[in-house]
């Protein structure tokens, strides 16, 4: 929040126009709730999530308030005459009549119950004066023309300060009784329950995943992390398209209005242009290959699949952003954006490498800008209470060792990777490191022995679970057609025979 003093009319700059503008306050309501904390010393607890000392109008009143309140949090007693010791000095305080102005203000004090209402009001009045400095500061620097200062740069600042903005004066929640706690962990069990699955938080269409995760969970950062031709956009995708195809909109267990199955999915897609990326999940819906729709080589049953599978796409709530090398802040700016305009529940960053820092001092770092990026994603998650799911490369240290499974160790430039992630994913397919040890066709036994291994990893994948703050860690086999690079439900042998249910 603006410092008190550019609140004041004379700090503010001084055009014809603006000289005559009274900006909005109310010294009355400023007054009478100061007298009432000063009679009586528990109206500030119930005031001081919403109040600040920079919410008042008048500088004195303000002084008054922080002076006030620092005695109140050592359980010291804040009346007229406490606080005449501390302000008989005061310049401003002497205008207005001196340490008998305390006394004024305990005489015109509110009742107890009207405390919260006048908090409001000054608060409420504090956020118009921030508006109108924040609209004065946009065009001051609009109107100068300066290199280092862009109009797109400029927009997603007044964004993020219009965002902070909105977000100050929600009351925080502090202390709360564990009865309290208990009951809101009986509901949201009970909205777990009543979806069916058990889950406590967004399905992703893929069962054994959602029983070892329980699902995704607000405010979870989530690492999918893989080297290249594993799959990681493809599970990606799975799951965006999974979570947007299942959306319904209800009253959710809180009696907010929102998503009770599936939810709203932003993609940010860094490497991918945005009909690729739509060509792609066309391919794993209408299980059509991708190379057969860029070719237009398709029978009259796969064209009519491909049309059908848009046809279902075109309603799901699916927002796409391909815009190359974003800045965190920008990430950050456009999340908040389509959470206000559209809604979000989940939001997949593919992937976090092509990401950039947001200060200078972090590009001459690529770890220090790492880190800040992962920082940001976790804020994103937390500010806007969705997963969000990022995307990561792994370095090439894996295709070195036997086992080729990779560990958290793997993932690349920054230990601060694994440290703010909630869950670590990890995709990993034998099949594709195992079809690379073919051996020569003379070699009779090693070829049968590599067919038998073939057989095995044919069709299957891995998603290992490094690290997870909810539940255990371990291994989860999925299925996986390489045709329309697309995972699915893995049908165990004693569920019976039949085809592998896939999730689309």
């Amino acid at each position: 929040m603006t410092d008190i003093a550019t609140l004041r009319p004379a700090t503010l700059p001084a055009t014809a126009n603006e000289q005559t503008e009274a900006l909005p306050h109310n010294i009355e309501a400023e007054q009478q709730l100061l007298g009432a904390i000063l009679v009586n010393n528990d109206i500030y607890d119930r005031i001081a999530a919403l109040i600040k000392a920079e919410h008042f109008f008048d500088p004195v009143h303000a002084r008054i308030f922080e002076i006030a309140a620092a005695r109140i949090q050592k359980n010291a007693l804040a009346s007229p005459v406490t606080l005449k010791a501390f302000m008989e000095e005061d310049p401003g305080l002497r205008e207005l009549g001196g340490p008998a102005y305390l006394v004024k203000l305990a005489s015109s004090a509110i009742s107890a119950f009207a405390a919260r209402d006048y908090g409001q009001m000054i608060y409420d009045l504090a956020v118009r004066r921030e508006l109108i400095q924040l609209g004065r500061d946009i065009s001051a620097k609009a109107q100068k023309v300066e290199v280092d200062s862009e109009p797109r740069a400029q927009i997603t600042e007044a964004e993020q300060r219009l965002y902070k903005l909105g977000e100050q004066g929600v009351v925080e929640r502090g202390f709360q009784s564990f009865l309290k706690a208990v009951t809101e962990a009986v509901n949201i069990a009970n909205a777990a329950y009543q979806r069916g699955g058990g889950l406590a938080g967004i399905s992703t269409g893929l069962i054994d995943l959602d029983k070892k995760m329980g699902g995704l969970h607000d405010s979870d950062l989530i690492i999918l992390a893989g080297r290249p031709s594993m799959g990681k956009t493809s599970l990606a995708t799975n799951i965006a398209f999974n979570i947007a195809k299942a959306f319904k909109r209800g009253r959710k267990h809180d009696g907010s209005e929102g998503a009770v199955e599936g939810g709203i999915v932003g993609f940010f897609s860094l490497e991918m242009s945005a009909d690729q990326l739509a060509a792609r999940i066309l391919s794993e819906a209408s299980e059509v290959p991708s190379e057969q729709i860029r070719r237009g080589d398709m029978t009259e049953s796969e064209f009519r699949r491909f049309v059908d599978a848009a046809k279902t796409l075109e309603s799901c709530p699916l927002y796409i952003d391909d815009t190359p090398a974003l800045p965190i802040s920008q990430v950050a700016a456009r999340a908040r954006r389509l959470k206000r305009t559209h809604g979000l529940d989940l939001l997949i960053i593919d992937y976090l490498q092509l990401l950039k820092g947001s200060s200078k001092a972090s590009e001459a770092n690529r770890v220090q800008e790492v880190s800040e990026i992962t920082q940001g994603l976790k804020a994103i998650a937390k500010e806007l209470a969705i997963p969000v799911i990022a995307l990561s490369q792994l370095s090439r240290q894996v295709e070195s060792r036997e086992d080729k499974r990779p560990q958290l160790s793997d993932l690349r430039e920054s230990g601060s990777i694994e440290q703010d992630a909630d869950v670590v994913m990890f995709v990993y397919r034998d099949e594709y490191y195992k079809e690379r040890e073919k051996p020569g066709d003379h070699e009779l036994e090693k070829m049968a022995a590599w067919q038998e291994i073939m057989e095995r990893a044919h069709g299957k994948a891995e998603v290992i679970l490094g690290k997870q703050r909810h539940g255990p860690i371990g291994s989860v086999e999925l299925s996986f057609e390489g045709r329309f690079t697309r995972f699915g439900n893995l049908a165990k042998p004693w569920q019976g025979e039949g085809e592998p249910d896939v999730g689309f």
